[in-house]
C-alpha cells in the first residue's frame, strides 16, 4: 500500500472524543517503548508523524492517525513501565480497556513484542486480554534490526512459541530500521480494512 495522505487526527481519553466517520481501526498494543509510534512512521514512510521518544511511557492518550481517509492507525498507551502515578496508571488502564471492549471500528490488533526478549508477565497478560477480546490480531516481533539477519526467523519462532504456543496467530518480524518487512504487514492489514 502506498500512503499518500496521513495525518494525526485526535488524542482521546473517552468515546465522545473518538472519530465518528466509521473508518476501520488498526490498533497497536505493546509495552512502553516497544516501538508502536516508530511502526506507524515506518509503515506510512514518514519520519515524525507519530511522536517517538527514548523515554518510556510518553503516550498517555489514545492517538488516532488518519491514513488516506481509508483507515486509522490507533496508538494505545504502552503498559509495564511509566513514571505515571498509580492514579494516572489506573485512569489510562480504564480508558484503554473501555476502548478495546466497546469500540466497534476495531478491525485488527497489532501486538508488538521485542524480538530480543522473552515476553514479560505484562506481555502475557495483554496476550490473554487480546485472546479473550475475540478481535483479530497479529503478533509483530519488533526491533529485528537489533539481531543478526540470519537469526531473525528463529527468534520469531521462539517468541511465538513463548506467547502463542498453539501457533494459531500470524507472527511476523518488523524493524523500523530495516524496512524489508513492511510489504508482508501491509498484505495482512489490507485484508482487514
Amino acid at each position: 500500500m502506498i500512503v499518500k495522505n496521513s495525518n494525526f487526527e485526535v488524542s482521546a481519553v473517552s468515546p465522545k472524543q473518538y472519530p465518528t466517520n466509521g473508518l476501520p481501526e488498526i490498533v497497536l498494543v505493546g509495552k512502553s517503548n516497544v516501538g508502536k509510534s516508530s511502526f506507524i512512521n515506518t509503515m506510512i514512510n514518514r519520519k515524525k508523524l507519530a511522536r517517538t521518544s527514548s523515554e518510556p511511557g510518553k503516550t498517555r492518550q489514545i492517538n488516532f492517525y488518519n491514513i488516506d481517509n481509508i483507515f486509522y492507525f490507533v496508538d494505545l498507551p504502552g503498559y509495564g513501565y511509566s513514571k505515571m502515578s498509580k492514579k494516572e496508571q489506573a485512569q489510562v488502564g480504564n480508558f484503554t480497556d473501555n476502548y478495546l471492549k466497546n469500540r466497534k471500528e476495531i478491525s485488527l490488533i497489532v501486538f508488538l513484542l521485542d524480538i530480543r526478549h522473552n515476553p514479560t508477565e505484562n506481555d502475557k497478560l495483554m496476550y490473554d486480554y487480546v485472546i479473550r477480546s475475540g478481535l483479530p490480531f497479529i503478533i509483530l516481533a519488533n526491533k529485528a534490526d537489533k539481531i543478526a539477519k540470519t537469526k531473525v526467523e528463529n527468534a520469531v519462532q521462539k517468541l511465538q512459541s513463548e506467547i502463542n504456543p498453539m501457533k494459531d496467530a500470524i507472527c511476523l518480524p518488523f524493524s523500523s530500521e530495516r524496512k524489508v518487512y513492511t510489504d508482508d504487514i501491509w498484505k495482512v492489514i489490507e485484508n482487514y480494512i
